[in-house]
């Protein structure tokens, strides 16, 4: 087993390690640039993503609360501004008519900015990172990102269709998986079980009560639910095998939230 040691790094360091290798965030995720100008300051990284979306990448090497805000205008900025980052990086074929997304990177997110997430109604993402120095390669630093589950989204009274929903995914496997997931949670009570989308997502309710979200992203996809200690938690389905543990908690807090398992 290789030896490593965890090792704290600089802003500019980890921009350099994302530039790298971005698709250790998410799966064809691609680098565009690095502070690039807007009014509100030079933004961090700028990626985008397999569907071709541009991704805002706001990044803290300690936790900070005002990552948030900060990332917030750098985000209006770059959505007011978007034809014009698509002429400026034509070779990425960024696309105009898909939003932009948010990704706040850092070691770690207070109570407080995991709250006020819950408010925001655009597509944001959290990672933590870790950056890892192995002992037999003196200047090789890996970063490792995870994905941070946010608190439950609260339900927005708005249309939006299922098919939306699945098609945010551009993995067609992936999508199978997922449909082929709330199918099998449906037959747990095909009368009773509520399948809804929302702007991001698809709620699973029973008895009125949400017991597990499907969260879409590109190349996999989240199912966030309460785990064996009543956490509200997210859990990456990145292939058929994740399903099983997925199903088992998704039975479980199926009944807690009023359903009866035929």
């Amino acid at each position: 087993m290789r030896k490593y040691k965890t090792v704290e790094v600089s802003e500019a360091v980890l921009e350099d390690l994302m530039r790298q290798s971005p698709e250790l965030i998410e799966p064809e995720l691609k680098y565009v640039d690095h502070q690039a100008f807007t009014t509100r300051g030079p933004l961090d990284v700028l990626l985008v993503d397999s569907g071709h979306s541009l991704v805002v990448a706001e990044l803290k090497v300690v936790e900070d609360d005002g990552m948030l805000l900060q990332g917030l205008d750098y985000y209006d900025y770059v959505l007011r501004n978007l034809e014009g980052f698509v002429r400026a990086y034509q070779h990425h074929k960024i696309d105009p008519e898909q939003e932009p997304r948010l990704f706040l990177i850092a070691p770690s997110f207070s109570v407080t900015l995991l709250n006020r997430i819950k408010w925001i109604r655009i597509p944001i993402s959290l990672f933590t990172f870790q950056c890892l120095k192995f002992d037999e390669e003196k200047d090789e630093i890996v970063p490792i990102y995870k994905e941070v589950s946010p608190p439950q989204i609260l339900p927005v009274i708005e249309a939006y269709s299922l098919d939306d929903r699945f098609n945010y995914i551009t993995d067609s496997k992936m999508r199978s998986i997922a449909h082929k997931l709330v199918d099998e949670i449906k037959l747990l009570d095909s009368t009773g079980i509520l399948i809804e989308p929302t702007k991001y997502d698809i709620s699973i309710k029973i008895t009125g009560r949400v017991f597990a979200y499907l969260a879409p992203r590109r190349k996999h996809f989240m199912i966030y639910t309460n785990d064996a200690e009543g956490k509200w938690t997210g859990y990456p389905v990145n292939n058929e095998k994740d399903i099983e543990p997925v199903m088992t908690l998704a039975r479980t807090n199926f009944e807690k939230a009023g359903g009866k398992l035929k």
